[in-house]
C-alpha cells in the first residue's frame, strides 16, 4: 500500500510538472526560447556551472556541521559523496527513496545517533538554506523600481532581523543538540546562496541580459521558495511559472527569464547526476582519524 501511495505521490509530480511546462509555453515564443538559448555564451555558461558546484560543495560542508555536532565525524570526502548521491535521488528518484531519507538511513546504519536527532539536522540544514534565501530576498527587494514593492519597503526591512530572530528561537526552542554551530551554519548558508546569486548573474551575461539584474536575482530567489513545495519533479515546472508571472509583474522579459531557469535547472540536473555513481557503488563511510 505504501509502495502504490509513492508510485502515485511521483505520478502526481510527473504529470504537474508536465501540465505546467506545458501552460508556460502556450504562453511564450519557444522558437525565441531556443534562440537565447542557441546564442548563450559558452564561456558565462562554464563559469555559472562552476559557481554552482561551489554552492553545492559549500553547502555539503554546511550539513556536514551539523552530523560532527551529533559526533559524526564523517570525512568530508565521505559527506560528498553521501551528500551527491542525495542531490541524485532527491532529483531523479523523488517517488522512491528520498535523498534526505537515504542519507538519514546510513548515518543511523552506522553511527550511534538517534533517529530524531538525524532527522532534526536535516530539516535544520534546509531550513538554515531558506532563511538565507528569504533574508537576500528581502534585501533585493528594497533596491528593486517598481511601484508594487513601494508601499512595502519597510516589511521588507523588518522582515530581515526577524527572520534571524526566528530562526535563532527554533533552535533555542527544537534543535539545542546543534545550538553550538547555529550561526557557524548561517554563515555557509550566505555564502551558498551568494554564489548561486553570482551564478544567475553569469547566466544573465551568458544570455546577453544586461539590464534589470536586480529584478532577476529578486525572482530567481522567489522561484527558489517555490520549488521547495513538493508539488513537482526537482521545481522543474515550478520555478519557470515563478520566473513567468515575475517577468511579468517586473516588466521583464518572459522568454529571457524562463530561459535563465531552464539553463539553472539543467545544470543543477547534471550535477545531481553524478551522484549516480554512488547508488551502485556503495559509499563507505570514513571518520577523520582520532589524534
Amino acid at each position: 500500500m505504501a509502495n502504490l501511495r509513492k508510485k502515485g505521490i511521483t505520478l502526481l509530480k510527473i504529470v504537474v510538472s508536465a501540465l505546467l511546462i506545458y501552460f508556460i509555453f502556450t504562453k511564450l515564443n519557444s522558437v525565441e526560447i531556443l534562440n537565447i538559448l542557441k546564442d548563450a555564451d559558452w564561456l558565462y555558461l562554464l563559469i555559472a556551472l562552476l559557481l554552482i558546484v561551489i554552492s553545492k560543495l559549500i553547502a555539503s560542508f554546511r550539513l556536514n556541521l551539523y552530523f560532527h555536532q551529533l559526533h559524526v565525524f564523517l570525512t568530508q570526502k565521505s559527506n560528498l559523496k553521501l551528500y551527491l548521491l542525495g542531490m541524485f535521488y532527491n532529483l531523479f528518484l523523488p517517488g522512491g527513496i528520498g535523498g534526505d531519507t537515504y542519507k538519514g538511513y546510513l548515518i543511523k546504519k552506522k553511527f550511534e545517533v538517534s533517529t530524531k536527532q538525524i532527522v532534526a539536522v536535516l530539516v535544520l540544514d534546509r531550513l538554515s538554506g531558506l532563511l538565507l534565501i528569504s533574508v537576500y530576498t528581502c534585501i533585493l527587494a528594497l533596491f528593486i523600481q517598481n511601484s508594487f514593492f513601494a508601499d512595502y519597503k519597510v516589511l521588507f526591512g523588518l522582515a530581515i532581523p526577524c527572520g534571524f530572530i526566528f530562526f535563532w528561537f527554533i533552535n533555542t526552542k527544537f534543535f539545542r543538540p546543534v545550538l553550538p554551530v547555529l550561526w557557524r551554519s548561517v554563515g555557509y548558508s550566505s555564502l551558498v546562496q551568494l554564489v548561486q546569486l553570482i551564478s544567475i548573474f553569469f547566466l544573465l551575461m551568458a544570455l546577453g541580459i544586461t539590464g534589470n539584474i536586480i529584478a532577476y536575482l529578486f525572482i530567481f530567489l522567489i522561484s527558489s521558495i517555490v520549488s521547495v513545495v513538493p508539488l513537482t519533479i526537482g521545481g522543474i515546472g515550478s520555478r519557470e511559472i515563478t520566473f513567468l508571472y515575475g517577468a511579468t509583474l517586473l516588466e521583464l522579459n518572459a522568454n529571457s527569464s524562463v530561459a535563465v531557469s531552464l539553463l539553472f535547472f539543467l545544470m543543477t540536473a547534471i550535477i545531481s547526476l553524478t551522484g549516480i555513481v554512488y547508488h551502485f557503488k556503495k559509499i563507505e563511510l570514513k571518520v577523520i582519524p582520532k589524534i
